[in-house]
């Protein structure tokens, strides 16, 4: 029949559900009858597979009469109506009792020669079984597995994957059948359907498409992820001579060898030694005939986890192969190369910039989608000088793309505004045209986001982005944002060279727009009181008394709490301070500490600890500074971006077999001690470790006379992961003290340690060794610290080197009364104090005035050596770590191949400002660095600036 005639006998009202109680009935009728019309219960049961996929249910009773009902149908042997019915019995399995008594309709199936009816069979067997039924269908399901159908195979082994939650060790026990599968050779037996056409038809269908590869490869992961030798040496079987045939299954495999690699970066194996054994292989998959296997090599070998185990080739070697996959015909391709090379240059610009010729050919990409990759891509890489001419293409298509598009150019062009502050006129006219246009609030709310990121980190640039906001709250048609303009607006409008620009703006709002918006303007009026204009503060107060009278209650008594803090300003000094402190305060809460602290609180047991109110003077507090730095990083790291990119290398499920697999390894080898954290869990772990280590350090008697802890350090690790004993360090600088914490983790099973300490050699009078406090008793199988506290010299900073050994009394199991154990020491790595360790990375909005500002200077040069075996960036990200400051003005990045200038900035534990000035060349006679510092503390500059050569 053709399309034609038969939507012109079509039902008009088929997209309808039907009634479900009249399916019911006539189901019962129809299915019962003799002699039984195909072509009626082909209608009735493809209407209750309607009702069911579209959430309809039947109570047990219904649902059990159906089922006995469609097994009714197995005496009339129709093709179509048997796999509808089989369709019907899968999703009625659920519903129904007694459903054992179909296997054997069922069995007889999947044992007999129709090979149409065998996979439908197989499927249904699958849901009908459960672990107490499993081994009566056990020798059926094997041989269906090695069928030489690959229809019946595959579906044999997508019914396993059902059964493995509810049968795994019967399921364990076809793993020979499912590992022969993957190398033996399926067919594609014909049956009615694909010789309707005739012969000549027929003959033109594959002979195997090897699918059933797929599926077994990944029964076989299933079985042996817990098994890192049997996965291994799956791997090596499938890259050696039998060589996977179907690309989905190649795919899979490139999939499963990045999570090896992954596991074995994670527990700290040899970088060099799984580098070596995987190379070959990817290698070959980067020139497969197959576009996704190239594409899903090129993923995992660009992936952030495995930076350390492949060499710049072989990764500049994926993005060739990715860059040649930009030009291909086929759109989805074209889009996913560009994705990949999208978020790859959030991290790694440099590795992107020689691909910006082919991926400029597609910024008139005829989809939307790749277009808008492509610009995004070339903002991140490209130079300053192209900048105008980009953002002059963006302009042309932003009315062509959707909302989430938009989103990505409008992140990506603020990303541009910080990494080129010269450029923000450009920017800021089209971040303007982008507030100007019509767009739903993500879009809206992106624009206004990276306006506030050049208004807090381009100074140059502040008032025309402060001036770019006022004319946006003049038509702003979503509160959220209009509340957080205006705040924007009283924290910087007030610095700005004429406050009194903006009062006009603020003020209209207290007229024109709702309660919400109309209290938040009452606190920014507030603010440009504290200028220190008495015409402009008169004006306030005015202002001020005309909100007195506004009919909400929250107007009111934020304007009556303003106007008291401002005549009471008019008094002392004092009173004029905390004025300032509350209206426009310069520090604030560390938000993940006072969250942990109050939940503590609230959460404890001891009642009497609500007698006492909570006390806020022990939680931290981080100045403007502080909080812009860190804000700066995240921006320049591109840490969403990052995140998601993260998302789309490893699907969730192999993310979670990754863990699962290296918290197991840690478990028994002693890496999950030592073992690194993702990215958004690493951040939010930085924000509250140190309030860790200060509430662990303040537990203990010995400390409470040192004060404040001033910084903590990153750990160190002392050890292999994989060792006996695992030790890591952590530097805490207080101010007249540093403590260094040793964590030993004792990953012996039969082996406990008692008096455990820490013998050091000091290279260095400067700091005197004053207590030890050792680990008493350290069971099998646990950890805990050991802290070495030392006096820091009462002037300047020393550099230092400590050569350590774990000294121990060592017994076996739980000893006996007279088992005293023996004496051991065990060597562990040399510890060094690095001025990262007493230097916190800083912002500051203008970098040139703060550093001329700074009144010691040092200079050093260095050579670096042959200019071949330096990489820019590498050096870069070097002296930023090694100096513990933070980059500015995307100084981070480097943009050109024989100079580069790094802008660093901090203060020190003591709150000395440092700012750091390295100029880079590179030339066919060698590299040359030169490192000028300068700093309010001289023994700093002179220790920050000589540092280099030392390393």
């Amino acid at each position: 029949m053709s399309t034609s005639t038969y939507k012109r006998f079509e039902d008009p009202e088929s997209g309808v559900l039907p009634d479900k109680m009249t399916v019911y009935q006539e189901s019962q009728r129809a299915f019962g009858a003799s002699p039984i019309k195909a072509k009626k219960c082909r209608r009735l049961l493809s209407q209750l597979v309607h009702l069911l996929y579209h959430g309809e249910t039947f109570n047990k009773t219904e649902a059990t009469n159906l089922f006995f009902s469609v097994s009714k149908l197995f005496h009339n042997n129709d093709p179509s109506l048997r796999q509808m019915a089989y369709l019907a019995i899968k999703e009625l399995c659920s519903m129904s009792e007694d459903t054992l008594m179909i296997t054997a309709s069922i069995m007889k199936d999947i044992q007999g020669r129709e090979a149409v009816f065998k996979p439908d069979a197989v499927r249904t067997l699958s849901r009908v079984l459960d672990g107490s039924t499993i081994h009566a269908a056990e020798r059926a399901m094997r041989n269906c597995i090695v069928d030489s159908n690959q229809a019946v195979c595959c579906a044999a082994l997508v019914s396993t994957y059902h059964l493995f939650p509810v049968a795994k060790e019967v399921v364990r026990r076809w793993a020979n059948e499912a590992q022969d599968t993957i190398g033996a050779a399926k067919s594609i037996v014909r049956s009615p359907y694909t010789a309707q056409g005739g012969v000549s038809g027929s003959s033109r269908l594959p002979q195997s498409t090897y699918f059933h590869q797929y599926h077994a490869l990944g029964l076989m992961y299933q079985l042996r992820k817990d098994d890192k030798m049997g996965m291994q040496k799956l791997i090596q079987q499938l890259t050696g001579s039998r060589r996977l045939q179907n690309s989905f299954a190649t795919v899979q495999l490139v999939r499963y060898v990045g999570v090896q690699l992954a596991n074995e970066v994670q527990v700290g194996a040899s970088i060099d030694a799984s580098a070596t054994r995987s190379w070959p292989l990817f290698a070959s998959w980067l020139s497969d005939k197959s576009e996704m296997v190239e594409l899903e090599a090129a993923k995992v070998v660009l992936s952030a986890q495995l930076a350390r185990v492949f060499t710049s080739e072989q990764q500049m070697q994926a993005i060739s192969t990715v860059s040649k996959l930009l030009s291909v015909p086929r759109t989805v391709t074209r889009f996913a190369a560009i994705r990949l090379l999208s978020r790859l240059a959030v991290s790694s610009p440099e590795k992107v910039r020689p691909c910006n010729g082919e991926i400029e050919e597609l910024v008139n990409d005829p989809c939307r989608s790749i277009s808008t990759y492509a610009i995004t891509t070339l903002l991140k890489t490209g130079s300053a000088e192209s900048v105008d001419r980009l953002v002059k293409i963006i302009g042309g298509f932003m009315d062509d793309i959707t909302d989430e598009f938009k989103v990505v150019v409008v992140r990506a062009v603020g990303t541009l505004a910080l990494k080129f502050p010269d450029k923000h006129r450009v920017l800021l006219g089209f971040l303007g045209d982008a507030l100007r246009d019509e767009g739903g609030f993500t879009f809206k709310n992106s624009v206004v986001e990276s306006v506030f990121d050049i208004v807090k980190f381009v100074p140059e640039a502040r008032e025309d982005a402060l001036k770019l906001l006022c004319e946006f709250i003049e038509d702003c048609e979503y509160t959220e944002l209009a509340v957080r303009v205006l705040h924007m607006l009283g924290q910087y409008g007030p610095k700005a060279s004429k406050p009194s620009t903006y009062v006009r703006y603020i003020y209209n709002r207290v007229v024109l727009e709702n309660s919400i918006v109309r209290s938040s303007a009452v606190v920014a009026l507030s603010k440009f009181a504290l200028v220190g204009d008495q015409k402009l503060t008169l004006s306030i107060e005015v202002l001020l008394q005309r909100c007195l009278r506004d009919v909400d209650d929250e107007v009111r008594d934020r304007a009556a709490f303003a106007l008291h803090l401002l005549k009471e300003a008019d008094g002392s000094p004092e009173a004029s301070a905390r004025t300032r402190a509350l209206l426009d305060p310069q520090t604030r809460f560390s938000l993940a500490s006072l969250e942990q602290q109050l939940c503590q609180y609230v959460r404890s047991d001891d009642k009497a600890s609500f007698a006492q109110p909570f006390d806020t003077s022990a939680v931290p507090m981080c100045t403007v500074e502080d909080k812009l730095a860190e804000q700066l990083r995240q921006k320049m790291q591109g840490e969403g971006e990052i995140k998601e990119g993260v998302k789309a290398e490893m699907k969730d499920e192999i993310k979670g077999e990754i863990k699962a697999e290296i918290s197991e390894a840690g478990g028994k080898t002693g890496a999950a001690f030592g073992e690194k954290l993702t990215t958004q869990a690493q951040q939010e772990a930085e924000k509250s470790q140190m309030l860790v280590y200060a509430r662990e350090l303040a537990t203990l008697p010995q400390f409470e006379s040192y004060g404040d802890l001033l910084h903590s350090s990153q750990a160190v690790e002392l050890t292999e992961t994989d060792t006996e004993f695992v030790v890591r360090a952590v530097k805490h600088v207080f101010k007249h003290h540093l403590v260094v914490q040793y964590d030993v983790c004792n990953t012996l099973k039969t082996l406990q340690l008692e008096n455990v300490t820490v013998i050091g050699q000091l290279d260095s009078d400067a700091y005197q060794e004053e207590l030890s406090i050792p680990i008493q008793l350290l069971r099998p199988d646990s950890k805990a610290s050991v802290y070495i506290s030392y006096k820091r010299p009462d002037s300047g900073y020393d550099r230092k080197f400590v050569k350590y050994s774990l000294d121990l009394d060592e017994a076996s199991g739980e000893p006996a009364e007279d088992d005293e154990g023996y004496p051991d020491e065990y060597q562990v790595e040399d510890l060094q104090i690095t001025p990262a360790d007493f230097v916190i990375p800083a912002f500051t909005g203008s970098f040139t005035a703060v550093f001329d500002s700074l009144p010691n200077e040092e200079v050093a040069v260095y050579n670096l050596g042959s200019a071949e075996s330096i990489n820019m960036q590498d050096v870069v990200a070097k002296v930023t770590r090694t100096l513990g400051m933070l980059p500015l003005e995307g100084s981070a990045r480097v943009h050109s191949e024989s100079t580069h200038t790094l802008k660093l900035f901090g203060t020190s534990v003591d709150g000395a400002k440092v700012g750091a000035l390295v100029k880079l060349i590179l030339s066919s006679k060698g590299a040359m660095m030169k490192v000028q510092v300068r700093s309010s503390d001289a023994d700093l500059s002179l220790l920050l600036a000589n540092v280099w050569g030392e390393n």
